[in-house]
């Protein structure tokens, strides 16, 4: 059956993440059909410059498969953290399995409550405001995507791209997205995180802050990583970067590098074909019986399962 979509249109639209998911998702019309939706059917400016004018009102939220909600400087929610009546009904009401947001879409999740008590992520620069209107959600600022089961929320711009391309891989397996990505001409899949986009000429970390660490382990998964090390590339002392570590991120040094690990090897699984103990040796866990190991406590599969279940999905 045809996985309905309802994109959800706001005042202002970001054009780019407008056109990200009907484009991704658009290039398989046998397998996702796109409501783009706005209060009342009503036009909606954009921030290119046009409006756009969709088909369809809010109605079709509630019985859509997924909605997604594109980047928008919607005030209510950017700036008081609210949504009007009719768009939080809709959003609160869905039937909908899975619900995703691009950019600054997470401000219309945030301000619904859809996002209390979850983790998150949003453009970079919108960061400090979002955590300001919304300190129940545990915000990752310097990841691409997060996803987190039935809800999926992406950084900013071209980061919609590579949260399109991992629903299409979840839904579909590997072969499928990357056919998409290359028709596209974008990659199937990239390292790092969104960090490595911000604009800093100045340090942009408080002193107190640990995410230069993370964002200098995020660089080296693949080779050794101590505790000492991590906590010298903010001139800390162990006790001291583990406490404020734990603090920011919710989990200890140790934790948060397997957490990375693992997520390196099933991209790695999931979008080449590396034998197993090249993935195990790329994402740092030195050997495939210690990849094997981890998956199993963590997602409770072994390497060739987790692939076999990409490829053949």
């Amino acid at each position: 059956m045809t996985h309905r979509i309802a994109v959800l249109a706001l005042e202002t639209s970001i054009a780019f993440d407008l056109g990200t998911a009907t484009h991704i998702f658009g290039q398989l019309p046998e397998d996702y059909e796109l409501l783009v939706c706005s209060p009342g059917g009503a036009k909606v400016a954009t921030s290119g410059g046009f409006s756009i004018a969709p088909d369809h009102d809010l109605d079709v939220i509630r019985d859509a498969d997924t909605v997604l909600v594109p980047g928008t400087r919607y005030p209510l929610a950017r700036r008081e953290g609210r949504l009007e009546p009719a768009v939080l009904d809709a959003l609160t009401t869905t039937k909908a399995r899975r619900i995703m947001s691009i950019c600054t879409g997470a401000f219309v999740l945030g301000a619904a409550g859809l996002l209390d008590g979850r983790p998150a992520t949003t453009h970079w620069s919108a960061t400090e405001a979002f955590g300001r209107l919304f300190p129940e959600v545990r915000l990752s600022p310097d990841v691409l995507f997060v996803d987190d089961g039935d809800v999926l929320t992406s950084a900013g711009v071209a980061a919609g791209i590579d949260l399109c391309l991992h629903v299409i891989r979840s839904d579909h397996g590997s072969d499928v997205a990357n056919r998409v990505a290359r028709y596209c001409v974008v990659p199937a899949w990239r390292q790092g995180g969104q960090s490595q986009f911000v604009d800093r000429p100045v340090p942009s970390y408080p002193d107190t802050s640990t995410a230069l660490a993370r964002e200098w382990a995020l660089e080296r998964l693949q080779e050794p990583l101590d505790l000492a090390a991590m906590a010298g590339q903010v001139r800390m002392s162990v006790r001291t970067f583990t406490r404020r570590f734990r603090a920011e991120t919710g989990m200890s040094p140790g934790q948060w590098l397997t957490q990375q690990r693992v997520e390196r090897a099933r991209h790695l699984l999931e979008s080449t074909d590396l034998p197993i103990d090249q993935v195990a040796n790329h994402s740092g866990f030195g050997t495939g019986a210690a990849l094997r190991q981890q998956l199993a406590a963590t997602i409770g599969v072994s390497p060739t399962a987790y692939r076999q279940t990409f490829r053949t999905a």
